[in-house]
């Protein structure tokens, strides 16, 4: 076989598998947005179905709490995330269906 035709068949040879590896590896990666940034975490709005993202080692500003400890939304989408879309606390802490 001359060279240029060994070399035709290589680069679609490799051209084949790099596809195969992009695709293949593509297929198992799915992308996850966090509901915070680094150095921040979540607050719920008291009675309402509000959020936001306060800075850590601050309080939530008024009008809003924390998320009852195990019941924090990290993910976009995730169990808690969803949960406290239709759930909210009042002004005593207590869960409950939100407005």
């Amino acid at each position: 076989m001359p060279s240029s035709r060994r070399l035709q068949v290589l680069g679609l040879a490799l051209t084949g598998a790099l596809a195969a590896v992009t695709l293949t590896a593509c297929s198992g990666l799915e992308y996850r947005e966090y509901v915070c940034n680094d150095g921040e975490y979540p607050v719920l709005q008291v009675n309402g179905t509000g959020s936001a993202c306060q800075q850590d080692g601050t309080e939530p500003p008024a009008g809003y709490a924390r998320h009852p400890e195990g019941k924090v939304p990290e993910q976009v989408d995730d169990k808690w995330d969803v949960y406290w879309r239709t759930h909210t606390l009042d002004e005593n802490g207590r869960i409950i269906d939100a407005p």
